[in-house]
């Protein structure tokens, strides 16, 4: 049994082209050999080809345009894509406990989204810390409110012993002038001058206690203070830990309850959009204080990594423009990317390359983390001229050949000998024959090229057109 190959497949699919392309040979004379009446005209040559939708899907024919590339001044490098550093966020436990992850591998999560659910006996103390912190403040704030009417007994009690101290010492300068005119009593002068005393040293204590009083205040002053500062780092340390306002905490519900005091679960939310990358922590599974939960990248969030020789350092700087050209494959060739070059810092001294990079303007569907990729820069000084990607370029013996698709008629292709410049691997320049924007066909060309060897007449050319003239000019 005789297996059909891929080539001898091409070879029919060319050979069914080339009949259809070849006018039908007919006898120039009647069955009995005599000269035919009225023998029809030959149909002029062309070199058109017919490529209805049919034929394109069967050959894979496909097209590229032609565009303006400088491709002398091109200089194309090998490279892959990576994450920015900020494409990845990590979310690890704030506390030692049990993790229940909330989402799944691959995931794709918002701002907000639920990522996993910890349960931690370390948050219990801490709401016990924060019922602490204000119960102080409840017991600092009912101390102070005791010292105004301390303070109000406290001068009334002064006044009242200040008005003592006034009426024995009038009392007291009364008895004395008494004394010198009529002779006054001295037990009664005596006893003035005791009270006098005493009423004195009772003036003393209660501004003694005045002091006192005054210092106690601002004792409690100060501990309402410590008290309402530390519960605001704890509110701030739960709001760390919780992903809420340290507001919000603070606040109570319907049942007049702070809902820092009815949180049982801690829910971990997304605060960035991204997609779920790995969860390291099985569901149920303790987690260590720090421990990671999940990790989220933002595809998006993407430059290309280039190397390039350190020979090359002195035609490169920052802001030289530069392409992110697809490997090839399943991604069309044109479907680059417009970026800005950007010169890395440091370089290999052993493989004596520096590294540069260049963030797209705009991603691709096929632009991922880790697929490879060509970074072509375009150094200065460089000229653009018409270019077509080089596998639009087939031979037929030693003579290039290329075919552009019809501007009149898009299922038509029109072979024409290439008038190639400048070649750098991917791109060629075309002298001529082609313009801006038309396009040439890259996938099925080797088909085409055989398909029309050798049907073109000798003895004659064929210009860009499609026009044939005899003769060579």
């Amino acid at each position: 049994m005789i297996r059909r190959t891929g080539t001898s497949s091409t070879i029919l699919a060319a050979a069914a082209i080339l009949a259809a392309l070849l006018p039908g040979c007919t006898d120039s004379r009647g069955a009995a050999g005599a000269p035919a009446q009225n023998e029809p005209h030959s149909p002029a040559p062309t070199n058109r080809i017919d490529i209805p939708a049919p034929v394109r899907r069967n050959l894979g024919v496909t097209f590229a345009r032609v565009e303006r590339r400088a491709v002398a001044s091109t200089l194309r490098l090998p490279g892959r894509f990576e994450l920015l550093p900020d494409a990845t966020r990590e979310y690890r436990a704030m506390l030692p406990g049990q993790v229940e992850p909330a989402v799944a591998q691959f995931q794709a999560v918002q701002p907000g989204d639920l990522l996993y659910r910890l349960r931690s006996p370390r948050w219990r103390e801490m709401q016990r810390e924060i019922a602490d912190a204000e119960a102080a403040i409840r017991a600092a704030a009912a101390a102070s409110a005791t010292i105004g009417p301390l303070r109000d007994a406290h001068h009334a009690h002064e006044r009242s012993l200040e008005e003592s101290v006034r009426i024995w010492t009038d009392r007291i300068e009364q008895l004395e002038r008494l004394r010198e005119a009529a002779g006054g009593k001295a037990d009664e002068l005596a006893a003035a001058r005791a009270e006098l005393a005493t009423a004195r040293a009772g003036l003393a204590e209660v501004l003694e206690k005045d002091a006192e009083l005054e210092a106690r205040e601002r004792e409690i002053a100060a501990q309402l203070d410590v008290g309402r500062s530390r519960l605001a780092l704890l509110l701030a340390t739960a709001s760390a830990i919780t992903g809420l306002p340290a507001d919000s905490l603070a606040s109570t519900d319907d049942n007049g309850e702070p809902r820092w005091r009815t949180i049982d679960v801690i829910e971990v939310r997304a605060d960035a959009p991204g997609v779920v990358a790995s969860i390291p922590v099985a569901g149920g599974a303790w987690a260590d204080e720090s421990g990671l939960v999940l990790t989220t990248v933002r595809p998006d969030r993407l430059r290309f990594h280039a190397r390039a020789l350190q020979s090359d350092l002195a035609r490169l700087r920052d802001g030289l423009p530069a392409r992110i050209a697809p490997p090839g494959g399943a991604a069309d060739l044109q479907d680059d990317m417009p970026a800005t070059l950007a010169v890395g810092i440091g370089g290999d001294p052993e493989a004596r390359t520096i590294d540069l990079y260049a963030t797209p303007e705009s991603l691709r569907p096929w632009a991922r983390p880790g697929v490879a990729a060509y970074l072509e820069v375009t150094l200065e000084g460089g000229r653009e001229e018409l270019a077509i990607p080089r596998g639009a370029v087939t031979r037929d013996g030693l003579t290039p050949v290329i075919f552009r698709r019809d501007p009149r008629d898009p299922d038509k292709v029109i072979r024409l000998q290439a008038d190639l410049g400048v070649d750098d691997g991917r791109w060629v320049v075309v002298r001529s024959g082609v313009r801006e924007g038309d396009e040439v066909v890259v996938g099925g060309a080797y088909q085409l090229m055989l398909a029309s060897s050798g049907s073109a007449p000798k003895g004659g050319h064929f210009h860009a057109d499609g026009t044939y003239h005899e003769g060579e000019h």
